[in-house]
Parts: structure tokens; C-alpha cells; sequence
């Protein structure tokens, strides 16, 4: 898996070098660097989104075994940044998440439990922000063929977020068991002990309807807020445009992104998305690209502390782990 996602993500470093160099790769950084230190506040606006979604997570948990919402954003932060910079077909970040969330103090298949109903709740808002995306597509004049093709790209996820849903509703996780062994190894069953605690505590979490309501009204929010890291960036670029062309440009890049999961941070394929939805909206190229290149400076100034973090919390843990007794009688 890691050979193949480095395989993907080779291709699509040359692709977004490709982009740049095509484009005039003077221009681009040029208008990137006009930018100057907007760079850094657009980036951390994401940290606004990122505490909705934890709030969104956080609902899901019954009140009285939730941790507090600090918490759930360092989680977050931690999931983005496993997801979005590493080879990992953006499921390990869920797998560090949740093993943060169980050394808490959280029971395992209630962590895991939590992790997979926030996991499809973002998808299904996902899907409603990507129609929001489609609709404001359609408004600024998108290419009939483009709407077309993201349309039936949507309409082909809607059996897939409908499986998904009944398979946690009624309980088949033992049924997927064998597959997820088969990715993650023995990891799934020390993780949550076996598939069918896991889908009791799925189910005990579907049953409370409110907190579920919540938990996606929450995840959408974060969907249209995170559009306003794409109009600070414009901003700070020198290229305003309106909320609208903010929020289609946002979802439609997260469709791509998503879609896109096999290759590492979406290389290549969230260059091109920049590209051809700014030029939708009056962008030049140069500043489309430097827009993609603030999107990256993202990463790095919000997702390289949380794995260096991440791997400082790890390194502390071995140091602090008792090593074999030297007066112990050695094994026969």
C-alpha cells in the first residue's frame, strides 16, 4: 500500500511541477510571495474548522465519558496531519486519532465507534457541501461539461454513502471484518477487541438521533467556514473575489481532494482543480496556482507541528516504558 501511495504521489509531484513550470514558474512564486505574511494568517484561519469538527465529534460522545473540546481539536489536528501528509490513503490519520482517543481513558469500540459514525457523518455533509459547490459552480457559469462530470461523480457516491450507512446500521462490521484484517493486520482486532463490540456501540450511537443531528449540522458549518481560508488567501494575493466563488472553489477542491485519496496530500490532482476553477472565475493563472501554493503553506504551518508533535508524544512514551529487569532469572 505505502509502495503504491509513493508510486501516486511521484506522479503527482511531477504533475503539479509540471503545472508550475508551464505556467511560468517566476510568475507563480512571484505572486505567491505578494502575499507575504497573509500566507501565514490564511493558514491558520484553518484552525477555526478544525475546532467545528471537533465539536462535531465531540457531540457524538455520551456526556458524561466525553473528554473536553481542547481535546477533540488536538485529535482533529492530529488526523488532518497524518491524512494530509502522509502516504497513508488518508486512513491512518483515523487510526492515530482513535488510539489518542482510547489512551484518554475512552473504551475502545466506544472510540472507534465514534470515529466511524463522525467519519460517515463528514462524508454525507461532504456530499451536501458538494452540492452547494455544483449549484455556485452553475451560477459563475461552469463549463456544462465540467458540472456534468462532478455531478455524476456525486450521483455515483450516493450508493456507496448508502451501503456505508446500512452497514453500520445493522450491524455487518463482522462481515468487513476479514477485509479490514487484511489492511490493517492484527491492529483492528487489538484496536476495538473484535467487529461485534464495535457494532453494538455504532448502533448505540445511531440510536441517539439528536446528538447525530448535531454532529452533522456542526460538520457542515466547518465545511462553508473553511471557505473563508480561500477568501483570506485571495486577499492577501490581491485577487478578491466573493464568498460565493470562496465556498464553490472550497467544496469542489475537497470533492477533488477526496476523490483523489489514493495519492499523497492530493499532489498534481488539487494544482490542477486551483487551475481550472480559478480561471472560472477570472483568476490568471499565476495567482491560480499561487493560490494552490498557499494551500500547501497551509500544510506545513499547521500539520508539521502536529506530527512533530505526534511523534515527540510517541518518543516520550518508549523513554518512559519499563525495560526488561537485569536481576530477573533469564528464560530457559
Amino acid at each position: 500500500m505505502i509502495r503504491v501511495a509513493a508510486l501516486f504521489g511521484l506522479a503527482g509531484l511531477a504533475l503539479a511541477t509540471g503545472l508550475l513550470v508551464w505556467q511560468g514558474f517566476g510568475a507563480v512564486l512571484a505572486a505567491f510571495a505578494a502575499a507575504g505574511f497573509g500566507i501565514v494568517w490564511a493558514s491558520l484561519f484553518h484552525i477555526v474548522p478544525m475546532a467545528l469538527n471537533a465539536r462535531a465529534w465531540q457531540v457524538l460522545m455520551p456526556l458524561r465519558l466525553r473528554p473536553d473540546t481542547l481535546f477533540f481539536l488536538r485529535a482533529v489536528w492530529l488526523r488532518e496531519a497524518v491524512n494530509g501528509l502522509l502516504p497513508v490513503a488518508r486512513i491512518g490519520g483515523e487510526i492515530a486519532s482513535a488510539r489518542l482517543l482510547i489512551e484518554r481513558g475512552s473504551r475502545p469500540p466506544l472510540a472507534v465507534a465514534s470515529l466511524v459514525v463522525d467519519m460517515t457523518l463528514a462524508l454525507a455533509s461532504q456530499f451536501c457541501f458538494a452540492m452547494l459547490g455544483l449549484a455556485l459552480l452553475a451560477r459563475v457559469g461552469g463549463g456544462s461539461t465540467l458540472q456534468q462530470q462532478i455531478g455524476l461523480g456525486l450521483l455515483a457516491a450516493l450508493p456507496i454513502l448508502a451501503a456505508l450507512a446500512l452497514v453500520q446500521r445493522f450491524g455487518f462490521f463482522a462481515l468487513l471484518a476479514t477485509i479490514v484484517r487484511g489492511v490493517f493486520g492484527d491492529r483492528f482486532q487489538g484496536l476495538v477487541g473484535g467487529a461485534a463490540p464495535l457494532d453494538r456501540a455504532v448502533r448505540r450511537l445511531y440510536r441517539r438521533r439528536r446528538a447525530i443531528l448535531a454532529c452533522f449540522a456542526w460538520q457542515f458549518v466547518a465545511w462553508v467556514v473553511g471557505a473563508g481560508e480561500i477568501a483570506l488567501a485571495l486577499e492577501f494575493l490581491g485577487a478578491p473575489r466573493s464568498l460565493a466563488d470562496a465556498v464553490m472553489i472550497e467544496a469542489l477542491i475537497q470533492v477533488l481532494s477526496s476523490a483523489a485519496f489514493v495519492v499523497p496530500a492530493a499532489l498534481g490532482v488539487q494544482e490542477g482543480g486551483f487551475l481550472v476553477l480559478g480561471g472560472l472565475i477570472g483568476l490568471t493563472p499565476d495567482v491560480a496556482l499561487a493560490l494552490a501554493l498557499m494551500r500547501r503553506a497551509r500544510d506545513v504551518v499547521i500539520f508539521v507541528p502536529a506530527l512533530a508533535w505526534w511523534q515527540l508524544s510517541l518518543g516520550r512514551r518508549l523513554l518512559r516504558r519499563p525495560g526488561p529487569d537485569p536481576s530477573a532469572p533469564a528464560a530457559r
